[in-house]
């Protein structure tokens, strides 16, 4: 209210001090204040504007840690370019033009109702411009979407509120079916896999993604619940996973996450896949840890995970015969040595 009152009030006295001047006068006035202010306005909006540039850049994770990565950096770049220069170039001739051209005795402002050249020139050369960025764009969607190389190795990234489920195939380097009337937390069987198939006796889960330096990867993304995302930051990389909906992409890591730590000089780098979508109150714990490493590092490391059978069918792994520490068959082996 005492704010509400002091801006009434400013207000009255503007308008009684616009009755003593002429209101022709007073209007004069305030254009030339607000002429002045448009040129600080974008003074002080570029240097403010470089100035964060300057400090925050070296935050910036500029080196794609994916090979396609790379290709999407350099049309980031290309995209900044051309559209910062046209954006400095028309917000200084916006807040010059309002400078230059205020109102003033014995001006009058020149009526330009249409031009159909300059309306030609300012539709077409956009268009031209953003025809040709999509077009490289829709290159780079359609390499890291199309079949990912034979050599690649498979990873299945399923999520749900509010977390990541990875499985990955087995020795035999397949992924086994899985049904979504399956799933159950209760019994093990998070994404659905059917028993039934051969190739998911040996699926394992993890709970982060372990990726191999230089080799490709094919992600199969899905949802068991809502829309989420996996965003993959550092390699450039993001694919909405959609339930009932199975999506792809394939990338090829450069550097192993030990590499990265020491180019950064920050030994608690991690890449990290997180949820680009929101999906829900938890939507902040939709994060994984991602790990690169050699292929000797993920072999050691994959030999060491159980299948998700399993821990499914416990009782299916045969457990180990009980020690007898003294039993009378241990005594009698012992005497005939």
């Amino acid at each position: 209210m005492l704010i509400f009152v002091v801006i009434f009030q400013i207000a009255k006295a503007s308008e009684y001090v616009s009755i003593l001047k002429g209101e022709k006068k007073a209007r004069e006035q305030s254009n030339r204040i607000n002429g002045f202010l448009m040129i600080a306005f974008l003074v002080l909006g570029l240097l403010g504007a470089y100035y964060c540039n300057e400090v925050l850049k070296d935050k910036l994770d500029t080196v794609s840690a994916s090979v396609q990565g790379e290709g999407i950096d350099n049309l980031i770049w290309v995209t900044l370019g051309i559209t910062g220069f046209v954006c400095v170039v028309t917000q200084i001739l916006l807040f010059w033009f309002a400078f230059k051209f205020q109102e003033k005795e014995g001006r009058s402002a020149f009526y330009f109702p249409h031009n159909n050249k300059l309306e030609v020139i300012w539709t077409v050369i956009p268009a031209i411009a953003l025809t040709i960025l999509v077009a490289f764009g829709l290159k780079h969607w359609f390499t890291i979407t199309a079949d990912a190389p034979k050599e690649a190795m498979v990873v299945e990234v399923t999520g749900k509120q509010f977390n990541w489920l990875v499985r990955y195939p087995g020795k035999d380097a397949q992924l086994g079916s899985k049904k979504f009337k399956y799933i159950s937390d209760v019994e093990n069987n998070p994404v659905g896999q059917d028993w039934a198939d051969d190739y998911n006796k040996d699926d394992f889960m993890a709970s982060e993604i372990h990726l191999v330096v230089n080799k490709p990867v094919k992600f199969i993304i899905g949802s068991r619940d809502v829309i989420h995302d996996v965003g993959l930051p550092q390699f450039r990389m993001k694919m909405d996973a959609v339930p009932g909906i199975p999506t792809t992409l394939w990338i090829t890591p450069k550097y192993t996450t030990a590499e990265k730590k020491q180019m950064t000089g920050n030994p608690d780098y991690t890449y990290e896949l997180s949820c680009d979508q929101m999906c829900g109150a938890g939507h902040f714990s939709m994060r994984a840890v991602i790990v690169v490493e050699t292929q000797k590092e993920f072999d050691e490391w994959a030999a060491k995970q159980k299948s998700q059978y399993e821990l499914a069918h416990t009782s299916a792994t045969p457990a180990a015969a009980p020690a007898t520490a003294d039993s009378t068959a241990n005594k009698a082996v012992a005497m005939a040595k």
